[in-house]
């Protein structure tokens, strides 16, 4: 077990990396101070985890400022004990073009030492964290199961800046690699173009994002499955991601959640803020402004994945039954939008991680 090094005696090659592209992060001790991320600074209520503002635990819990260039760009709150982000939000202002970023994965020292230093390091293969995941964590199983999965994706960046400073394991979850880079991928990508058609081109207008997990739960019979490497890193059972924004053609406000199960061959469908609350008890934009049981068809289908359904809004003015949580990978039938009709007939991409 190694122990964490000091910025001076960081080798040359990472000292340059930081010189180019400054990466800090702030671990603070409220939401309050990173608030600028959520829709009108009113963060998710999460049961037992973040309830109105306050965190219950904040000797587990900790909020994240991810900053780059002296720029917070989002905000995580971070599960020490599991090790896994619960959940980042941000806003979103427009994906730029270009490449994946090639950047070495990030981890955040303020997590192990408090009083040590903002500047996020390279992961060192030869540290067993005690707070969070390292890389090595994940080299094991790169070619195996799973990906280092982004909550807040790197192409959701607005500018180079934004996109590299995603690149840290607090920002990451082990993630099944072929729900990764199959349906989660494609779900990534028609929200994107949703909100680039609806919420970006209007006037400047943003868009607010809360991407999580939720942690498996481990019994005596699959304790081994629900822990990724010896440094006991939790295998999330659920990804979760929600959306709003006001959409000036539309002169209303947009929302929408996805959730899948954290296997193979999970489909993921359009659902409704109420769907999520309802089946995993997160509420993630509290206050009226985000529509809670509209169920968008004509608006999301024309700007992402051409679904073949009649194109029509429909608007529920009292909750819909819900889909059980045994249920989540066989929800084919439920009269909404399915997130990927256009890619079903396409082989799984080997892309890389989002």
């Amino acid at each position: 077990m190694g122990s964490l090094m000091m910025h001076h005696l960081l080798p040359l090659p990472a000292l340059l990396l930081l010189s180019i592209i400054p990466t800090e992060t702030e671990v603070v001790t409220s939401v309050k101070e990173c608030n600028m991320f959520f829709l009108d600074k009113t963060p998710p209520n999460i049961p037992q985890i973040l309830e109105k503002g306050k965190i219950r635990n904040q000797n587990r819990y900790k909020v994240i400022c991810q900053t780059s260039r002296n720029t917070r760009t989002f905000v995580t709150l971070y599960d020490t004990k599991n090790k896994i982000p619960v959940f980042s939000a941000a806003k979103y202002r427009g994906g730029a073009g270009g490449k994946r970023p090639k950047i070495k994965w990030m981890t955040e020292p303020q997590l192990e030492n408090p009083n040590d230093d903002n500047n996020m390091r390279q992961s060192d293969n030869n540290i067993i964290y005690k707070h969070q995941a390292g890389d090595s964590d994940y080299k094991p199983y790169n070619k195996q199961r799973f990906d280092r999965g982004h909550l807040f994706p790197s192409s959701y960046g607005s500018d180079p800046t934004e996109k590299s400073s995603t690149f840290t394991l607090t920002n990451a979850v082990p993630q099944n690699s072929r729900f990764n880079r199959g349906k989660w991928n494609q779900m990534e990508k028609c929200v994107k173009r949703f909100l680039d058609g609806n919420c970006i081109n209007d006037k400047n207008r943003i868009a607010f994002l809360i991407i999580g997990a939720k942690p498996r739960h481990s019994v005596s019979s699959d304790s081994d499955r629900s822990l990724l490497n010896k440094n006991k890193i939790n295998i999330p059972s659920v990804l979760w991601s929600a959306f709003c924004c006001y959409s000036n053609s539309q002169k209303k406000w947009l929302a929408g959640a996805h959730w899948g199960e954290n296997r193979d061959d999970c489909s993921i469908n359009l659902q409704t803020l109420e769907d999520l609350k309802e089946n995993l008890k997160i509420e993630a934009f509290p206050g009226e402004k985000c529509p809670k049981y509209t169920t968008l068809t004509q608006v999301y289908s024309k700007y992402t994945c051409k679904s073949k359904r009649r194109n029509v809004v429909v608007s529920h003015k009292v909750p819909r039954k819900h889909v059980g949580k045994k249920k989540f990978c066989r929800a084919k039938k439920r009269k909404i939008l399915n997130i990927n009709p256009a890619f079903q007939k396409k082989k799984l991409p080997g892309s890389i991680e989002n």
